[in-house]
């Protein structure tokens, strides 16, 4: 079932553009709709991105499992992978009624399976064609239409291609890019070690964003601190995190306070697991698996005393048959108990 837009909250433009100093990126098979509730619970600021989801299966697949998200989830940015502009405009369309803040073009991911279908890092080598896919997706929707990419691919000179990809993307109407800091390796290297191996080059990024201003121009790769996040803040308009936000999600309690200027009560881990137990509750009602939601908390007492057993339980136990989310609360009485008071 389609939702129909209007009906749902979205983030002003004004909060979109303020929540975008500190994102949480999309991360295949890890930022699904219980992964981002998990995490709108650390940070009520920060911007969230779904898993990419190629247009294709937007277009032709179980829409509500694939687009389905919290309302508490805002504001919550979808991903899409294509090359086709009609394909993207018409995933943007379904996308947008789902009442998505914003809709991000992948063309960053640098994985083999992603080159065949020709969406991706690959679509760096022809800027023509993915401004013609921006502005199909601009024509199709109200909402912000941005660009993930890297600085390159393979053997291109990052200084000029970087600079004509990114002005193709300003005059098909970007509303914002999010850049990882690091060349694609299209050959000879895997999606792993593409997250890795080439090197980092920060000081591109930042010239990138300086020449684009005002265009709203985020940060990301190898970003492995809060510390580190604020000094990219004196050059860009945002950072993005992934990996360490996903197994270091506690660091995410920082983040209304240090790039929002919102102070309030400290997030508690008691409290956050017992929400994360009622929220398993519903959904466990509605046929989720508990350890599907549960994979996403093991790094939540990490540096604790009984975090292994923490661990142990919301691993092993919760995928037992019939577990419930009495194994959540279960995880944590196992942190030594005056720490398991204390937090």
């Amino acid at each position: 079932m389609l939702h129909d837009q209007t009906a749902n909250e979205n983030a002003p433009a004004s909060r979109l553009a303020e929540a975008r100093r500190f994102s949480i990126a999309p991360m295949m098979d890890w930022t699904d709709r219980h992964c981002r509730y998990l995490h709108r619970l650390l940070t009520k600021r920060a911007l969230l991105f779904t898993e990419m989801v190629t247009s294709p299966a937007v277009i032709h697949g179980p829409r509500d499992r694939l687009l389905g998200f919290d309302e508490v989830e805002h504001p919550v940015a979808v991903q899409l992978g294509g090359s086709d502009p009609h394909e993207l405009a018409e995933a943007t369309r379904i996308a947008a009624s789902y009442g998505y803040d914003e809709i991000n073009l992948n063309v960053g991911c640098p994985s083999d399976r992603v080159q065949s279908g020709r969406f991706g890092a690959c679509l760096m080598a022809e800027p023509t064609l993915v401004a013609d896919c921006v502005r199909a997706m601009r024509d199709a929707t109200d909402r912000p239409v941005t660009v993930k990419c890297r600085i390159g691919i393979d053997d291109q000179d990052t200084e000029e291609s970087l600079d004509r990809f990114a002005d193709a993307m300003v005059a098909a109407g970007v509303d914002a890019l999010y850049v990882h800091a690091r060349k694609a390796w299209l050959k000879g290297l895997s999606p792993k070690e593409n997250r890795d191996i080439p090197p980092l080059d920060y000081p591109r990024v930042h010239r990138l964003a300086e020449r684009l201003r005002p265009l709203p121009v985020m940060i990301n790769g190898g970003i492995k601190t809060i510390r580190d996040a604020e000094a990219h803040m004196a050059h860009m308009s945002g950072v993005m995190l992934g990996r360490v936000a996903y197994h270091e999600p506690m660091l995410l309690t920082l983040v209304d306070e240090r790039f929002f200027g919102e102070a309030g009560k400290p997030v508690e881990l008691r409290d956050v697991m017992l929400a994360m137990a009622e929220y398993a509750e519903r959904e466990i009602a509605k046929g989720a698996r508990l350890n599907n939601i549960t994979r996403h908390m093991l790094g939540l007492a990490n540096a604790r005393p009984g975090a292994r057993a923490f661990r142990q339980i919301l691993s092993v136990d919760a995928a037992k048959r019939g577990a419930g989310p009495e194994v959540i609360m279960q995880a944590f009485e196992a942190l030594e108990p005056e720490l398991a008071l204390a937090v």
